[in-house]
């Protein structure tokens, strides 16, 4: 038996909406969480990527500075470069840091050692959107010391930081 095509389209298009309600109503699998940074370069594997919540275990440090892009003193959360560089086994010299819109900066190995940079995931308290310079955003104890109130540091305060890659 054969349907006129008129009614052969309109059946097709009930089960579409058929197809299209039952689909709304079975419940939808857990979103795994997007990685915020990928490091590759110099590195055990090639390359690692890290979701937040990855970064957060690495160990969380906070420093309380004022920065030439905000006003006034703000809390900085994240994780220090140097556990990050660890966590990969990264072996080089310099750091490739590149922002969700291309931009990029050099960064040396010395900026891992303790006390130093910070891969922020918060502000004050928050997790910073890309609208707010987030999600990751390179900061420095800017206030603890004049060595990291300088222009060559400012420059290398990256923020929507996506990517490192490590060097040689």
């Amino acid at each position: 038996m054969t349907l006129p095509a008129a009614l052969s389209r309109r059946a097709a298009a009930l089960l579409v909406a058929a197809l299209s309600v039952s689909a709304l109503s079975a419940p939808l699998p857990a979103l795994a969480e997007d990685a915020v940074l990928t490091v590759t370069g110099a590195v055990e594997g090639g390359s690692r990527s890290f979701t937040l919540s990855e970064l957060e275990a690495l160990g969380e440090e906070e420093y309380r500075t004022a920065t030439v892009w905000t006003e006034g003193e703000h809390s900085f959360t994240g994780v220090p470069l140097g556990a990050i560089l660890e966590a990969v086994g990264a072996e080089g010299e310099t750091l490739h840091m590149v922002a969700i819109n291309d931009y990029a900066v050099t960064v040396p190995i010395e900026d891992a050692a303790p006390g130093a940079a910070l891969i922020a995931y918060r502000l004050d308290g928050k997790t910073m959107s890309v609208r707010e310079k987030g999600p990751l955003w390179l900061v420095y104890p800017y206030d603890a010391d004049s060595k990291w109130r300088a222009e060559a540091v400012y420059a290398r305060s990256i923020w929507q930081l996506s990517r490192i890659e490590v060097k040689r």
